[in-house]
């Protein structure tokens, strides 16, 4: 969970292994394809994040590498 995002582009995480910083220009929002949720990889785990989340992080440098989904079952509701 993204704590929060300083000025300078420095990121607060809460992590299950304690609190974690980062500068955003080191970060990649990616697209969880199965769970089709936005997140951020950080010491070699996933940490899930709204849209609003992904946003922020790009506006303060992250790298947006999001993939947009669409649902190819036909009882989908998207």
């Amino acid at each position: 969970m993204i704590e929060r995002i300083d000025k300078d582009g420095t990121c607060h995480f809460q992590t299950k292994n304690g609190p974690e910083q980062r500068p955003a220009s080191e970060l990649t929002v990616i697209t969880d394809p199965e769970k089709a949720m936005s997140a951020v990889e950080l010491n070699g785990g996933r940490i899930y994040i709204t849209e609003a989340e992904a946003d922020a992080l790009t506006v303060a440098g992250a790298v947006d590498g999001r993939q947009n989904l669409k649902a190819t079952d036909s009882g989908s509701v998207i």
